[in-house]
C-alpha cells in the first residue's frame, strides 16, 4: 500500500475541482421576478422587436400553415421548421428520431436545467385538405391556422425577439416543434422528448404554446383513455339467418349501457363514445362492427375506474348476446384495442412556474385563469416536471374546423405575445439590465 500525505493546498485544489464541475443548485425564481424582467431594458427591446418584426411574424404564420402536417405526416413542415431554426443561430438544431425539431440557445451556466418552450407541428385535417390561407380583415382563416400553427411562428418570433436584444439567461433554452400531439398522434413527440430524446434528464421546466388567449393557464393535465372497440360474429342474411347473434346489438347495448353511467362531476370526468362504422348491406346481419370510446378525467384514479367500468360493459354486452340468441353458427367476440392514453397530471398552483405566468399574464393587462386541458404539457405534469399551457397570443376560432380562424390584429397580438415571453425569460433567469 502506497501512502500519501494530503496537504491543506491539495484539499483546497480538490473542492475547487468538485466545485467546478458539480451541479448547482438553481435559484428559485419568484413571481415577484416578473415585474423586474418586465422593467428591464432587455425585455423591452425584446417586444420592441416582436412589434417592428410584426409583419415577418404574419408572413411566417401564413407560410408555416400552407405547409400540410397531417396525423403522422408532419415531415414536411419540421423540415422546413428546422430550417428556420438553424437560419436563426440555434443551436444543435436536430429533427430527433420521432420528427421533433429541437433547437438550443444557451444560457450562462450550462449545468443549470433546460427551459423548454414548445407548439406543435401536427394538425388534425388529413392529407389532401385545402390549407390555402385566406384573409378577412384581421382574420386569417385556414385549417390549422390557430391550433397550432400560430404558436409555432410565435415561437419564431420570440427567438428573433431574444437576439436582437441580446438577452442573456442563466438558463439554457430550449424550442422545440413537437409531432404527435393531435387525436392519435398520443403526445407520441413530446412522450419522446421527455423518455427518450437527448435532453430527457436535463428539463428543468417545460410551457406549451397551444390556443390563442394569453389569460388562459392550463395546470392540469387532463388525461384520457381512447379504445378502437371491434365486434365480430358469424354473419348473415337479415331474413334466412334471423335469430343469430349480432355484433350489431350487442355493440348497441355496450353504447347504452356506457351511457347510463354517472361519472364523477369532480373531478371532471367524461366518456364519448365518438365513431361507429361496420356491416355490409342493409340486409344483411353484419360480421363485424366497431365503435371507438374517449374516456377523460383531470384525475388517474378516476380515470382509471371509469376505464374499468367501460371495459366491464363491453364484456358483458358480448355475454348477454351469447345469451340471448342463437349461436349454432358462431358466437360474437369482442377485441377493445388501445390506440389512445394520455396521463393525467397537474402542476399545483403553488408552483413557482404556474405563479410566474400568473404573474405574466397580470404584468401584460390580463387577468389570468387556471384550467385543466388535454395538451402536450401532460407528459411533463405526470412526469413531475413543472409545466404550463398558455395561449400564443391574439384571438381565434373554430380549432378543428375547416373555417378555423386566428385575429392577428396588432396591438392585441403583440399584447398577448408579450405574455410567454415574459414568462418564459423569468423562469430562464433573464437579466434585467
Amino acid at each position: 500500500m502506497t501512502h500519501c500525505s494530503i496537504t491543506p493546498v491539495r484539499i483546497l485544489l480538490l473542492s475547487l475541482a468538485f466545485w467546478a464541475t458539480a451541479p448547482v443548485a438553481a435559484r428559485e425564481v419568484k413571481p415577484g421576478d416578473v415585474a423586474a424582467v418586465q422593467a428591464g431594458a432587455p425585455y423591452r427591446a425584446a417586444m420592441a422587436e416582436i412589434d417592428r418584426d410584426y409583419d415577418r411574424f404574419i408572413a411566417e404564420l401564413i407560410e408555416l400553415t400552407q405547409i400540410p402536417a397531417p396525423p403522422f405526416k408532419e415531415a414536411v413542415r419540421a423540415k422546413a421548421y428546422a430550417e428556420k431554426f438553424r437560419a436563426l443561430g440555434l443551436a444543435d438544431v436536430t429533427i430527433d428520431a420521432e420528427g421533433n425539431v429541437t433547437g438550443l440557445r444557451a444560457g450562462a451556466d450550462p449545468r443549470e436545467k433546460l427551459v423548454v418552450i414548445s407548439a406543435h407541428l401536427d394538425t388534425v385535417f388529413p392529407e389532401g385538405t385545402d390549407v390555402t390561407v385566406k384573409r378577412q380583415g384581421t382574420k386569417l382563416l385556414a385549417p390549422g391556422v390557430g391550433d397550432d400553427t400560430r404558436g409555432l411562428a410565435t415561437l419564431l418570433a420570440y427567438i428573433r425577439a431574444l437576439d436582437a436584444a441580446k438577452v442573456k439567461t442563466r438558463r439554457p433554452i430550449l424550442f422545440v416543434g413537437t409531432v404527435g400531439e393531435e387525436g392519435r398522434g398520443d403526445l407520441r413527440g413530446v412522450r419522446h422528448l421527455f423518455t427518450k430524446g437527448a435532453y430527457k434528464d436535463r428539463i428543468g421546466a417545460f410551457f406549451s404554446l397551444d390556443g390563442a388567449d394569453p389569460a388562459h393557464v392550463v395546470n392540469g393535465g387532463v388525461g384520457s383513455k381512447r379504445y378502437h372497440i371491434v365486434f365480430k360474429g358469424p354473419g348473415g342474411h337479415s331474413y334466412g339467418a334471423f335469430g343469430i347473434v349480432n355484433p350489431m346489438a350487442a355493440m348497441g347495448a355496450a353504447i347504452a349501457d356506457i351511457y347510463r353511467l354517472q361519472p364523477p362531476a369532480t373531478p371532471k370526468t367524461t366518456f364519448s363514445a365518438s365513431v361507429t362504422g361496420g356491416g355490409t348491406s342493409v340486409n344483411a346481419i353484419p360480421s363485424e362492427v366497431f365503435v371507438d370510446i374517449d374516456m377523460r378525467s383531470e384525475d388517474a384514479a378516476a380515470l382509471a375506474t371509469l376505464e374499468k367500468q367501460v371495459l366491464g360493459i363491453v364484456a358483458k354486452s358480448v355475454a348477454d348476446e351469447t345469451a340471448a340468441r342463437s349461436t349454432r353458427v358462431g358466437q360474437v367476440s369482442v377485441d377493445p384495442q388501445p390506440i389512445g392514453d394520455r396521463p393525467a397530471g397537474r402542476t399545483p398552483a403553488d408552483a413557482a412556474i404556474v405563479q410566474v405566468t400568473q404573474a405574466a399574464v397580470t404584468a401584460r393587462g390580463f387577468k389570468p385563469t387556471l384550467d385543466a386541458s388535454s395538451t402536450d404539457a401532460n407528459i411533463a405534469m405526470s412526469l413531475g416536471v413543472p409545466a404550463v399551457t398558455i395561449g400564443a397570443g391574439g384571438s381565434g376560432g373554430r380549432a378543428h374546423a375547416l373555417d378555423e380562424w386566428t385575429d392577428v390584429a396588432k396591438p392585441e397580438s403583440v399584447k398577448g405575445m408579450g405574455v410567454g415571453l415574459l414568462a418564459l425569460m423569468t423562469m430562464a433567469g433573464a437579466s434585467a439590465r
